[in-house]
Protein backbone atom coordinates (compact mmCIF):
# COMPACT_ATOMS: atom_id res chain seq x y z
CA UNK A 1 0.00 0.00 0.00
CA UNK A 2 1.37 3.40 -0.95
CA UNK A 3 1.59 5.60 2.11
CA UNK A 4 -0.26 8.89 2.39
CA UNK A 5 1.88 11.99 1.81
CA UNK A 6 1.89 14.16 4.91
CA UNK A 7 3.54 17.44 5.89
CA UNK A 8 4.93 18.00 9.36
CA UNK A 9 6.77 20.34 11.71
CA UNK A 10 8.55 19.49 14.96
CA UNK A 11 8.31 21.95 17.86
CA UNK A 12 10.17 22.27 21.16
CA UNK A 13 13.60 21.41 22.48
CA UNK A 14 13.63 19.01 25.46
CA UNK A 15 9.94 18.02 25.34
CA UNK A 16 9.09 17.94 21.66
CA UNK A 17 5.90 17.35 19.73
CA UNK A 18 5.28 16.84 16.03
CA UNK A 19 2.45 18.63 14.19
CA UNK A 20 1.09 16.71 11.17
CA UNK A 21 -0.76 18.60 8.43
CA UNK A 22 -3.28 16.44 6.59
CA UNK A 23 -4.96 17.09 3.26
CA UNK A 24 -8.63 16.05 2.89
CA UNK A 25 -9.05 12.29 3.59
CA UNK A 26 -5.40 11.84 4.51
CA UNK A 27 -4.71 9.65 7.54
CA UNK A 28 -1.97 9.38 10.16
CA UNK A 29 -1.75 6.43 12.56
CA UNK A 30 -0.28 6.81 16.04
CA UNK A 31 0.64 4.83 19.10
CA UNK A 32 -2.03 4.88 21.82
CA UNK A 33 -1.33 7.62 24.35
CA UNK A 34 0.75 9.85 22.06
CA UNK A 35 -2.11 12.17 20.99
CA UNK A 36 -1.75 15.83 22.00
CA UNK A 37 -4.28 17.99 20.08
CA UNK A 38 -6.13 18.25 16.77
CA UNK A 39 -8.36 20.49 14.69
CA UNK A 40 -12.11 20.15 14.98
CA UNK A 41 -12.76 18.31 11.70
CA UNK A 42 -10.31 15.48 12.26
CA UNK A 43 -11.98 12.18 13.16
CA UNK A 44 -10.29 9.67 15.47
CA UNK A 45 -10.73 5.93 14.83
CA UNK A 46 -9.38 2.87 16.65
CA UNK A 47 -7.98 0.23 14.28
CA UNK A 48 -6.32 -3.18 14.48
CA UNK A 49 -2.59 -3.08 13.93
CA UNK A 50 -1.03 -0.30 11.88
CA UNK A 51 -3.70 0.20 9.23
CA UNK A 52 -1.49 -0.94 6.34
CA UNK A 53 -3.54 -4.13 5.79
CA UNK A 54 -7.07 -2.93 6.45
CA UNK A 55 -8.33 -4.50 3.20
CA UNK A 56 -6.86 -7.91 3.96
CA UNK A 57 -9.85 -9.33 5.82
CA UNK A 58 -10.24 -10.24 9.47
CA UNK A 59 -7.32 -12.71 9.44
CA UNK A 60 -4.95 -10.17 7.91
CA UNK A 61 -5.91 -7.58 10.50
CA UNK A 62 -5.43 -10.03 13.36
CA UNK A 63 -1.99 -11.06 12.09
CA UNK A 64 -1.00 -7.41 11.78
CA UNK A 65 -2.16 -6.70 15.32
CA UNK A 66 -0.55 -9.88 16.64
CA UNK A 67 2.87 -8.74 15.45
CA UNK A 68 2.52 -5.64 17.61
CA UNK A 69 1.77 -7.72 20.70
CA UNK A 70 5.15 -9.43 20.31
CA UNK A 71 6.87 -6.04 20.55
CA UNK A 72 5.00 -5.27 23.78
CA UNK A 73 2.55 -2.82 22.23
CA UNK A 74 -1.24 -2.73 22.17
CA UNK A 75 -3.39 -4.68 19.69
CA UNK A 76 -4.86 -1.37 18.59
CA UNK A 77 -3.60 1.87 17.12
CA UNK A 78 -5.38 5.17 16.58
CA UNK A 79 -6.02 6.60 13.10
CA UNK A 80 -6.70 10.32 12.61
CA UNK A 81 -8.62 11.16 9.42
CA UNK A 82 -9.06 14.65 7.98
CA UNK A 83 -12.78 14.88 7.17
CA UNK A 84 -12.53 18.57 6.25
CA UNK A 85 -12.49 20.02 2.73
CA UNK A 86 -9.30 21.89 3.57
CA UNK A 87 -6.12 21.13 5.43
CA UNK A 88 -6.22 20.17 9.11
CA UNK A 89 -3.59 19.51 11.77
CA UNK A 90 -3.05 16.94 14.49
CA UNK A 91 -0.18 16.83 16.98
CA UNK A 92 1.58 14.03 18.88
CA UNK A 93 3.90 14.45 21.86
CA UNK A 94 7.04 12.65 22.95
CA UNK A 95 6.37 10.64 26.16
CA UNK A 96 9.56 11.77 27.96
CA UNK A 97 12.37 14.33 27.49
CA UNK A 98 14.27 13.80 24.27
CA UNK A 99 14.04 14.28 20.52
CA UNK A 100 11.54 13.27 17.85
CA UNK A 101 13.15 11.86 14.70
CA UNK A 102 11.43 12.08 11.31
CA UNK A 103 12.15 9.02 9.15
CA UNK A 104 11.58 9.29 5.39
CA UNK A 105 11.51 5.63 4.41
CA UNK A 106 12.20 6.51 0.77
CA UNK A 107 15.66 7.63 1.85
CA UNK A 108 16.34 4.35 3.68
CA UNK A 109 15.29 1.91 0.94
CA UNK A 110 11.90 1.36 2.53
CA UNK A 111 13.00 -0.13 5.86
CA UNK A 112 14.18 1.12 9.26
CA UNK A 113 14.74 -0.89 12.46
CA UNK A 114 14.30 0.70 15.88
CA UNK A 115 14.00 -0.23 19.53
CA UNK A 116 10.67 -1.37 20.93
CA UNK A 117 8.41 1.48 22.10
CA UNK A 118 10.29 4.08 20.01
CA UNK A 119 7.53 4.39 17.39
CA UNK A 120 5.34 7.49 17.73
CA UNK A 121 3.26 7.91 14.54
CA UNK A 122 3.35 7.45 10.76
CA UNK A 123 1.45 8.09 7.57
CA UNK A 124 -1.19 5.47 6.82
CA UNK A 125 0.29 2.75 4.63
CA UNK A 126 3.50 2.45 6.62
CA UNK A 127 3.83 -1.04 8.11
CA UNK A 128 4.86 -1.42 11.76
CA UNK A 129 6.10 -4.96 12.27
CA UNK A 130 8.74 -7.00 14.10
CA UNK A 131 12.38 -7.78 13.39
CA UNK A 132 13.63 -11.03 14.94
CA UNK A 133 17.25 -11.29 16.00
CA UNK A 134 19.08 -14.09 14.21
CA UNK A 135 21.90 -14.11 16.77
CA UNK A 136 21.53 -15.72 20.19
CA UNK A 137 23.90 -13.34 21.97
CA UNK A 138 22.12 -10.30 20.62
CA UNK A 139 18.76 -11.66 21.72
CA UNK A 140 19.85 -12.62 25.22
CA UNK A 141 22.08 -9.67 26.10
CA UNK A 142 21.21 -6.91 23.65
CA UNK A 143 18.82 -5.02 25.90
CA UNK A 144 16.01 -5.25 23.35
CA UNK A 145 15.70 -9.05 23.42
CA UNK A 146 15.06 -11.09 20.30
CA UNK A 147 12.53 -8.63 18.88
CA UNK A 148 12.86 -5.07 17.62
CA UNK A 149 10.41 -2.89 15.72
CA UNK A 150 10.55 -2.87 11.91
CA UNK A 151 9.12 0.11 10.00
CA UNK A 152 8.54 -0.48 6.28
CA UNK A 153 6.95 1.43 3.41
CA UNK A 154 7.40 4.55 1.33
CA UNK A 155 6.10 7.29 3.64
CA UNK A 156 7.01 9.27 6.73
CA UNK A 157 7.35 7.77 10.20
CA UNK A 158 8.28 9.39 13.50
CA UNK A 159 10.15 7.85 16.42
CA UNK A 160 11.31 9.34 19.71
CA UNK A 161 14.51 9.08 21.71
CA UNK A 162 15.71 10.11 25.15
CA UNK A 163 18.07 13.00 25.78
CA UNK A 164 20.20 14.22 22.88
CA UNK A 165 20.14 12.38 19.55
CA UNK A 166 23.36 11.54 17.66
CA UNK A 167 23.49 10.43 14.02
CA UNK A 168 26.39 8.30 12.78
CA UNK A 169 26.93 7.42 9.10
CA UNK A 170 29.05 4.28 9.04
CA UNK A 171 31.24 3.35 6.10
CA UNK A 172 31.52 -0.30 4.95
CA UNK A 173 33.32 -2.25 7.67
CA UNK A 174 33.36 0.67 10.11
CA UNK A 175 32.41 -0.38 13.66
CA UNK A 176 30.73 1.67 16.37
CA UNK A 177 30.54 0.33 19.95
CA UNK A 178 27.50 1.52 21.90
CA UNK A 179 25.78 0.91 25.23
CA UNK A 180 22.95 -1.50 24.40
CA UNK A 181 20.27 0.80 25.82
CA UNK A 182 21.45 3.83 23.83
CA UNK A 183 20.52 2.47 20.40
CA UNK A 184 17.49 4.21 18.88
CA UNK A 185 17.51 2.67 15.42
CA UNK A 186 19.49 1.89 12.29
CA UNK A 187 19.11 1.19 8.58
CA UNK A 188 18.62 -2.32 7.25
CA UNK A 189 22.23 -2.90 6.07
CA UNK A 190 23.78 -2.27 9.49
CA UNK A 191 25.04 -5.45 11.17
CA UNK A 192 24.08 -5.40 14.87
CA UNK A 193 25.72 -7.74 17.37
CA UNK A 194 26.72 -7.98 21.06
CA UNK A 195 30.29 -8.12 22.40
CA UNK A 196 31.52 -9.04 25.86
CA UNK A 197 33.38 -6.17 27.53
CA UNK A 198 36.05 -8.47 28.96
CA UNK A 199 38.32 -8.14 31.95
CA UNK A 200 37.41 -9.05 35.54
CA UNK A 201 37.65 -5.48 36.84
CA UNK A 202 35.58 -4.13 33.95
CA UNK A 203 32.93 -6.80 34.42
CA UNK A 204 32.60 -6.56 38.20
CA UNK A 205 33.43 -2.94 39.00
CA UNK A 206 32.93 -1.08 35.72
CA UNK A 207 29.27 -0.28 36.33
CA UNK A 208 28.52 -0.38 32.58
CA UNK A 209 27.17 -3.91 32.33
CA UNK A 210 28.82 -6.98 30.82
CA UNK A 211 28.08 -6.31 27.15
CA UNK A 212 27.97 -3.54 24.61
CA UNK A 213 26.53 -3.42 21.13
CA UNK A 214 28.67 -3.39 18.00
CA UNK A 215 27.21 -1.73 14.91
CA UNK A 216 29.03 -2.43 11.65
CA UNK A 217 28.48 -0.38 8.50
CA UNK A 218 27.53 0.49 5.92
CA UNK A 219 24.47 2.37 7.08
CA UNK A 220 23.09 5.05 9.35
CA UNK A 221 22.75 4.67 13.12
CA UNK A 222 20.91 6.89 15.63
CA UNK A 223 22.06 6.93 19.26
CA UNK A 224 20.30 8.44 22.30
CA UNK A 225 22.14 9.94 25.25
CA UNK A 226 19.47 9.11 27.85
CA UNK A 227 17.54 5.82 27.52
CA UNK A 228 14.29 5.87 29.44
CA UNK A 229 15.40 2.85 31.51
CA UNK A 230 18.44 4.80 32.72
CA UNK A 231 16.27 7.80 33.58
CA UNK A 232 13.83 5.58 35.48
CA UNK A 233 16.65 3.92 37.42
CA UNK A 234 17.97 7.32 38.55
CA UNK A 235 14.49 8.40 39.66
CA UNK A 236 13.94 5.19 41.60
CA UNK A 237 17.38 5.44 43.24
CA UNK A 238 16.64 9.01 44.39
CA UNK A 239 13.11 8.31 45.59
CA UNK A 240 12.42 8.33 49.36
CA UNK A 241 12.79 4.92 50.92
CA UNK A 242 10.20 3.25 53.15
CA UNK A 243 9.57 5.22 56.30
CA UNK A 244 10.46 8.56 54.72
CA UNK A 245 14.23 7.99 54.66
CA UNK A 246 16.05 9.67 51.78
CA UNK A 247 19.68 9.53 50.81
CA UNK A 248 20.27 13.27 50.45
CA UNK A 249 22.32 12.78 47.30
CA UNK A 250 25.40 14.97 47.08
CA UNK A 251 25.49 15.76 50.81
CA UNK A 252 27.81 14.22 53.40
CA UNK A 253 25.07 14.89 55.95
CA UNK A 254 22.74 12.38 54.35
CA UNK A 255 19.30 12.43 55.97
CA UNK A 256 20.26 15.30 58.26
CA UNK A 257 21.14 17.31 55.19
CA UNK A 258 17.61 16.89 53.94
CA UNK A 259 16.28 18.45 57.14
CA UNK A 260 18.62 21.43 56.84
CA UNK A 261 17.99 22.12 53.13
CA UNK A 262 14.21 22.12 53.48
CA UNK A 263 13.63 18.73 51.84
CA UNK A 264 11.45 17.51 54.70
CA UNK A 265 9.32 14.40 54.41
CA UNK A 266 7.32 13.15 57.40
Amino acid sequence: MQAHEIDYEIFGEEMQYVEIELDPQEVVVAEAGSFMMMDNNIQMQTIFGDGSNQQGGVLGKLLSAGKRVLTGESLFMTAFVNQNNGKAKVSFASPYPGKILAIDLNQFEGKFICQKSAFLCAAKGVSIGIEFSKKLGRGLFGGEGFIMTKIEGDGMAFIHSGGTLAKKDLQPGEVLKVDTGCIVGFTKDVDYDIEFIGGIKNSIFGGEGLFYATLRGPGTVYIQSLPFSRLADRIIASAPKAGGDSRGEGSILGGLGSLLDGDNRF
